[in-house]
C-alpha cells in the first residue's frame, strides 16, 4: 500500500530526487506540507523536519550524502566550536528521527560519499 511508505530527504533542495525516485518506482507521491496529512494511495514525500510524530511501515531516507547531511550551509555559518557541536548534534538527531519513523523496513540511500552520520546508525 503506497500510503504505508514515507520518503524523507534533508531539505527542499533534495525534494526533486525523492519525487523522481517515487515516480521511477511507478508510484504516485504526495508532498507533505506543514499539515502532514498522508493520503491513501500515495507515497508521502517530505523533509526530515516533517517526519517527527509520523510512522510508516516502510521509510526511505534519501540523499544521505556527505555534502547533504550535515547541512553544509549550516556548518558554514557557525561562529565558534560550541556552535559547531550544536549543529552536528541537531543534524544527527534529524537523521535519527527520520530513520525511526519506520515500523518494519528502513532503506537509507545516497550517491557518492556517504554521510558520516550513517556510522551512528549501524547496529
Amino acid at each position: 500500500m503506497p500510503h504505508e511508505v514515507g520518503v524523507f530527504v534533508r531539505s527542499a533542495a533534495e525534494m526533486d530526487r525523492a519525487r523522481a525516485a517515487v515516480a521511477a518506482a511507478g508510484l504516485a507521491g504526495k508532498i507533505l506540507d506543514e499539515y502532514v496529512d498522508t493520503t491513501s494511495g500515495y507515497v508521502s514525500i517530505g523533509t526530515m523536519h516533517l517526519a517527527k510524530g509520523l510512522e510508516f511501515r516502510t521509510v526511505v531516507v534519501m540523499a544521505c550524502d556527505d555534502d547533504v547531511i550535515p547541512s553544509q550551509e549550516r556548518i558554514e555559518t557557525v561562529a565558534d566550536e560550541s556552535d559547531l557541536e550544536e549543529v552536528y548534534n541537531t543534524e544527527r538527531h534529524l537523521l535519527y528521527v527520520a530513520c525511526t519513523r519506520a515500523r518494519d523496513h528502513l532503506l537509507v540511500t545516497g550517491a557518492g560519499a556517504a554521510s558520516e552520520f550513517l556510522d551512528d546508525l549501524r547496529v
